[in-house]
């Protein structure tokens, strides 16, 4: 049951499949919710796969005064933009992944800290720091072979962004971490946070976050372990759970 008595202080967005539409960008009614929440003193905080480089732009157009959780909390930054925290992923292990991928035929990506990669490898990949890979795999049993592949490692936190990919970041790095690391900074509790989010990327966040919110659009597992489920990234999903639990009290 939903403990509507939770003073949300905090709201933790993920960006592809809850604050972008499939367009790809910020509705009006999402925008406005976000700046009514931000007036009220709310700190709204994107929780994002993605890197600064690739989220920096919107959160600038929402005129977000808070920090920022990028690539599955492998990277924090403050207000200013500034790096608070990174954790990496070993060059050796993301060269093993990227054999993985090749052994198998299959599409990838990989964050470092100065590029975003896609289906292309620097050819001195231990050169390089990286922050997380991602898998994209339309077979769901070369999906599943490589999963058991990647836990066998034992090294890796696994999730998905859509239920075609894996996404893998160091063990232990996820945004429920990201966001623990901002709470403590700003004095808020975690159960003073409400969390959406549609992919197992968000799982984490959802469950820790006092209020979890699963859009319309999100996949079973999230609706399952989520609060309340909203609708959907192209219904304003996320101005709708902002009025209803966040401004409308």
């Amino acid at each position: 049951m939903v403990n509507k008595t939770n003073d949300i202080k905090l709201i933790a967005l993920d960006m592809d499949g809850t604050l972008l539409n499939d367009k790809g960008e910020v509705s009006e009614g999402n925008r406005l919710a976000i700046k009514e929440a931000q007036q009220k003193g709310i700190f709204v905080v994107l929780s994002t796969g993605r890197s600064l480089r690739t989220c920096k732009e919107h959160a600038d157009s929402l005129e977000l005064t808070s920090f920022l959780v990028t690539v599955n909390g492998s990277e924090i930054w403050d207000d200013k933009r500034e790096l608070v925290e990174r954790n990496l992923v070993n060059s050796d292990l993301i060269q093993w992944m990227w054999e993985l991928s090749k052994q198998h035929k299959t599409k990838f990506w990989a964050i470092s800290t100065t590029k975003n990669w896609f289906n292309d490898m620097p050819e001195d990949i231990l050169g390089f720091e990286w922050l997380k890979f991602g898998f994209d795999i339309d077979d769901d049993e070369i999906r599943e072979t490589i999963m058991k592949e990647l836990k066998a490692k034992g090294e890796f936190e696994l999730s998905n962004s859509t239920l075609k990919n894996i996404e893998v970041n160091p063990i232990g790095i996820n945004k429920a971490k990201g966001l623990k690391v901002v709470c403590e900074r700003l004095g808020i509790a975690m159960e003073n946070v409400m969390a959406c989010g549609d992919s197992l990327n968000d799982l984490a966040m959802i469950q820790e976050a006092g209020l979890g919110i699963a859009m319309g659009n999100a996949q079973e597992t999230v609706k399952e372990t989520a609060d309340w489920v909203t609708a959907t990234n192209n219904e304003d999903g996320v101005a709708k759970a902002i009025r209803k639990w966040v401004l409308e009290k």
